[in-house]
């Protein structure tokens, strides 16, 4: 397993990360064994960046990832904590909180549900647009001068948002949405990213499934959260896209791997700044993932597969107008 540096200022870390979220939320129930035994997998495997939320499952993931490294190997890696959704007892979204009590509440929870000393990266999830960006940087950055946090993360932010928080404290990375056919980040951020020295983490480089190969028609019903809500997953839109994924599906043909692994591949050859994570569920899924790492496409490669899925090829937004309202990434 090669590494990536995530950012001047940031850990050096596995070329590609684990998401966990899928383990404990959103995407149906999920194998509590076989969740343990695809982290242990990953691991094995190399690799050292995990990330979770501490709203993922409303704090199971945490526990989850805590009973994994119960055996060992919390030296090698780095868990990255996404905090501020805030939800219900019944799981609804109800708003976020960044402001530097939250901030400090948020973290000594994660803290005792990963039973560790210190968060590696620490990142509020959004923008909380009711506090600036610079209070709750600041926050973390009281953290990181205790000792229980490493580095400081952002997640789906402007260029803007970045420059102002930067000018607090060092930004590691931000976490932002990058595929093939999520590729809003091109339009500034990611030149903001180079300029500043903040490496991306990379998160829906299938887009949640959707261009893995796996997906189909037929699984349009299911009781998740892309049906019910993802506008890329519904209606027409969800056949043009799977159109999409043939296309691709010819070209990875060719190369004699599978559509997953061209996607993940093409966002790693988009810069060695820029860390992809993976949300496999299973040893299955990840197995097929941690294939993209010996996959180098050539620039005849990326030439093909850029004709075959421009960059505003996908039908649909990748979230519904009410997640979207709240993404400071969006408003350019």
């Amino acid at each position: 397993m090669q590494t990536r540096k995530l950012g001047r200022t940031g850990p050096q870390v596995s070329q590609l990360g684990l998401g966990l979220m899928g383990m404990s939320d959103l995407y149906g129930p999920a194998d509590r064994a076989e969740s343990l035994a695809t982290i242990h997998a990953a691991l094995d495997a190399g690799v050292t960046l995990l990330d979770t939320g501490d709203f993922y499952g409303m704090g199971h993931n945490e526990l989850l990832l805590r009973e994994a490294l119960a055996a060992g190997g919390r030296e090698r890696v780095n868990i990255s904590v996404k905090f501020g959704a805030m939800r219900d007892p019944d799981g609804n979204w109800i708003g976020y909180d960044a402001r530097p009590a939250a901030v400090k509440n948020f973290a000594a929870y994660s803290l005792k549900r990963l039973g560790v000393e210190h968060i590696d990266i620490y990142r509020p999830a959004r923008l909380d647009p009711a506090v600036p960006i610079e209070d709750t940087v600041g926050a973390i950055a009281e953290l990181v001068k205790a000792g229980r946090v490493r580095h400081i993360g952002l997640s789906e932010v402007g260029s803007e948002t970045l420059r102002r928080a930067h000018a607090v404290h060092p930004i590691a990375d931000l976490q932002i949405e990058y595929s093939m056919i999520s590729r809003g980040v091109e339009d500034g951020i990611l030149q903001t990213c180079r300029e500043l020295g903040i490496g991306v983490t990379a998160y829906g480089v299938l887009s949640r499934g959707l261009i893995s190969g796996h997906w189909s028609k037929q699984r349009a019903g299911e009781a998740d959260f892309r049906g019910r809500a993802s506008p890329r997953f519904q209606g027409d839109n969800l056949d043009h896209n799977l159109g999409l994924v043939e296309k691709v599906r010819a070209i990875a043909d060719e190369l004699g791997v599978s559509v997953a692994q061209v996607a993940i591949a093409w966002v790693a050859a988009q810069g060695e700044d820029i860390v992809p994570l993976v949300g496999a569920r299973t040893r299955a899924r990840l197995t097929e993932a941690l294939g993209a790492t010996a996959l180098r496409l050539t620039a005849a490669d990326l030439a093909r597969l850029e004709k075959a899925v421009p960059a505003d090829a996908a039908a649909g937004e990748r979230y519904n107008a009410h997640a979207t309202a709240v993404l400071d990434s969006e408003k350019r």
